[in-house]
């Protein structure tokens, strides 16, 4: 499993679950993104997360495929 730290900005308290699909290269698009989150692929901390717009906030670890990504 390929593991990716994403730091939020600074002043930044969340990243919307799609942008930060596309900003660690997850996903090459916006609608790749969605289809990953509407088709189920997506685990928030070991749930599976359906929101395409979720706040995803420091601490947050986000599974899919072969990738894990967790938030600072």
């Amino acid at each position: 499993m390929q593991k990716i730290e994403f730091e939020l900005r600074e002043g930044e308290e969340h990243i919307q679950l799609i942008q930060l699909l596309k900003a660690t290269n997850v996903a090459y698009n916006g609608a790749e993104a969605q289809g990953m989150v509407s088709d189920g692929f997506v685990l928030r901390n070991g749930v599976v997360e359906l929101r395409k717009r979720a706040k995803i906030v420091s601490g947050d670890v986000i599974t899919i495929a072969d990738y894990e990504i967790t938030v600072k």
